[in-house]
């Protein structure tokens, strides 16, 4: 018995290395061998998992786990040879499990990686982190395993469960001519309805009917599918409506990913459009300062021709401080200042701000007030007073200041030139008495008025038009009879408005009084206006076209407090030969200074217009029905309309913003590129705000508090 098993032991090795040896009297090669070993898992049985796992396998073969699996792929194959030189059997089992490295084509394959179809209950349990923000109660695994194509699978195998083998009935050719389509001709089929009860007749031969109409079983009744089927279906049912819940809850995160990219994509469209906008700002600053830089060499040229040839040469022509254009010069300290805030407050006025104006910035102001005849004169570069302007027997109502010169109009009807170089702050601080008796010891014609031909009176006989040789007032105007409320100059012509209902031109160089323009004359015949412009003229009240004293209540401002508006003419301003003027009856006039005559009229606003400005394109007033207007020069029509809570005083505007004072504490600022309303009221006024003047980024303003202040743009 030894000797036998001794012999079969024996011979057991050689089988072993008959196996493994690669002779080609083997039945089966070394590689039919590994293939089947490596295929084997795969022919088994798969469970749901397996195949989740099998349409999972991209996702789940990271890197990580593909460097594990290297890992234990290159642990010791020494368990083969062992197991081979033990003697133990070598089957399918242990060969698939060993862990023998091998070499099929361009990629190597281990039996390891096998492990993980073996390992994937582990892998479902196993928690998967997630991003933030995506499906938080739906995992990662089981987002996937709801939107593989596996997941069709089950509905796909219900619906061939519930297909029943029916005679052809020819469903394809009715659809195709219900399109209108055609189709090969096909051999001859019954047609049958779809309904649970139908009868389906044929034609013998001899054309006879085979049988009687009777009714034919439903089609579910001949298909049994067995309680197992039944089942199975059931939970199949409710696994797709499981994923069902998990692709709506994908969608929904979807959706409010998008929203949140919409979100913050509409936050980079405003910031893109601001930066839009503020380039547009930019070029139309940089526009202004070129204008600004042509006058300027247009002036050095002037000036340098001049200091050539004195007496041949033409004096040089200096644009206007309110249709100058560009940046001004500043100090530098000025651009540490914080922009909107009043830096400065000028008191020494006892009322309401009535009129005010500068030279430049930091020079020379003029400021008036009510119930005050001597408008003050100061030195904005240390806030003090110089003087004050002497002459006028009523309050000051309008002012203009250009370099040196300013001009002054007053309730009482008067118009005067001023030289705020000779003003004397020691002469214009005595008080009245000395002043008195020192006119009644002058001469026969000191303080004496003598009127002249040309509607201007003088103090002395032998000037016409000269006020005072030795005072600032170098020039009166008088022709109206009653309050100047308006006026404008610019080089050598000047134009006013009063309450008399009247414009009037002027010739600065021989104070003569070249046109009178009727108002009154302009309402009763009125210009054609453009339609849909605003109210015809017949409509506003009879007391503002009559020729009786004109009043009107103002709106309440911001304090409830109110007046009576008693300016017939609130603006005037001139371009060339065009003169366009603001008056109580709600229109803006435009006039030929050529011939005198009103050619176009603007209506629109529906109380008098207090304010306006206009340069080549538009023209911008402001009116007691609490809007601005600005106008088209072109049209004629309504470029745009800012409406605000109460009436519009004072206004000043450039390619890039309004300003205006609305009856409120602070100074209101319109961008006209963004449309943004701002206010100023960083230590302004405590009461509604009557004037303002702006330069560049130096604005002042005056309020009912009778102060002044000084502000940074």
């Amino acid at each position: 018995m030894s000797s036998k098993f001794k012999g079969k032991s024996a011979d057991r090795p050689d089988i072993t290395r008959a196996a493994l040896d690669p002779e080609p009297s083997t039945v089966h090669s070394k590689m039919d061998l590994v293939s089947k070993t490596l295929f084997a898992p795969f022919n088994n049985k798969k469970k749901d998992t397996s195949r989740i796992l099998t349409d999972l396998a991209p996702v789940i073969m990271t890197p990580r786990m593909m460097n594990a699996a290297a890992t234990v792929s290159s642990r010791s194959r020494g368990s083969l040879g062992a197991s081979a030189s033990g003697g133990s059997r070598l089957d399918f089992a242990t060969l698939g499990r060993a862990p023998m490295r091998l070499t099929l084509g361009s990629r190597r394959i281990t039996s390891r990686d096998l492990q993980i179809v073996e390992a994937t209950d582990e892998l479902l349990d196993a928690e998967i982190p997630e991003a933030e923000g995506i499906a938080s109660d739906v995992s990662l695994l089981r987002g996937f395993n709801a939107t593989v194509p596996s997941s069709e699978k089950n509905r796909t195998r219900r619906k061939q469960m519930r297909n029943v083998e029916t005679p052809r009935i020819g469903l394809k050719k009715l659809g195709m001519s219900a399109r209108g389509m055609m189709m090969e001709d096909e051999e001859e089929r019954s047609i049958a309805s779809e309904e649970d009860v139908v009868v389906v007749s044929r034609l013998d031969e001899r054309g006879k009917r085979k049988g009687k109409r009777r009714g034919r079983e439903s089609l579910s009744a001949a298909k049994a599918l067995g309680k197992d089927e039944l089942r199975r279906q059931t939970q199949e049912i409710l696994l797709d409506k499981e994923n069902l819940h998990v692709r709506r809850s994908l969608i929904n995160s979807e959706i409010v990913e998008i929203n949140n990219k919409i979100k913050a994509l509409d936050s980079i469209r405003e910031r893109l459009e601001q930066d839009l906008l503020k380039l547009h700002e930019d070029e139309l600053e940089l526009d202004d300062e070129l204008g600004g830089v042509q006058e300027r060499i247009e002036f050095e040229e002037a000036a340098f021709r001049q200091s050539d040839n004195i007496k041949t040469a033409p004096v040089p022509h200096v644009a206007p401080s309110r249709r100058r254009r560009g940046p001004v010069f500043l100090p530098s300290e000025h651009d540490e200042l914080p922009p909107g805030v009043a830096f400065m407050t000028l008191e020494s006025h006892l009322t309401p701000i009535t009129a005010l104006d500068f030279s430049e910035p930091y020079g020379t102001l003029v400021s008036a007030s009510q119930e005050d005849s001597q408008p003050r004169l100061w030195d904005l570069m240390t806030g003090s007073e110089i003087g004050r302007l002497r002459g006028h027997r009523g309050a000051v109502k309008c002012i203009q200041v250009e370099d040196n010169l300013c001009l002054t109009g007053a309730e009482d009807g008067s118009v005067r030139l001023w030289d705020l170089r000779l003003v004397d702050e020691d002469d214009w601080e005595r008080d009245s008495l000395a002043d008195v008796a020192e006119e009644d010891e002058g001469t026969a014609y000191d303080g004496e008025l003598v009127e002249k031909p040309n509607g201007i009176r003088s103090s002395e006989p032998s000037e016409a038009g000269t006020a005072d040789q030795t005072g600032p007032c170098i020039r009166l105007f008088e022709g109206h009879s009653k309050a100047v409320t308006a006026l404008y100059f610019e080089d050598e012509c000047l134009v006013t408005g009063a309450s008399d209902k009247t414009l009037r031109q002027w010739d600065l160089a021989t104070g003569q009084c070249v046109m009178t323009m009727d108002i009154l004359w302009a309402i009763s015949h009125p210009q054609p206006t453009i339609p849909g412009n605003g109210i015809p003229n017949h409509l506003f009240p009879s007391a503002v076209a009559s020729a009786g004293h004109f009043a009107v209540p103002t709106p309440p401002s911001a304090d409830g407090s109110w007046d009576m508006y008693e300016d017939f003419v609130g603006g005037v301003q001139f371009w060339g030969y065009g003169l366009v003027s603001g008056s109580g009856d709600g229109a803006v006039r435009m006039w030929d200074m050529r011939t005198g005559q009103a050619h176009r009229t603007l209506m629109g606003h529906t109380s008098p217009v207090t304010c306006l400005q206009f340069d080549e394109m538009h023209i911008a007033s402001g009116s007691l029905d609490k809007s601005i207007r600005i106008w088209d020069v072109r049209t004629g029509g309504t470029f745009e309309t800012l409406k605000y809570d109460h009436a519009v005083t004072a206004l000043q505007f450039d390619t890039r913003k309004v300003i205006a004072a609305t009856g409120e504490n602070g100074v209101k600022i319109y961008n006209r590129t963004s449309m943004q309303h701002s206010s100023l009221s960083t230590n302004g006024h405590t009461q509604p705000v009557e004037r303002i003047r702006y330069m560049d980024r130096y604005l002042v303003s005056g309020g009912r508090d009778a102060a002044v202040k000084i502000w940074t743009l």
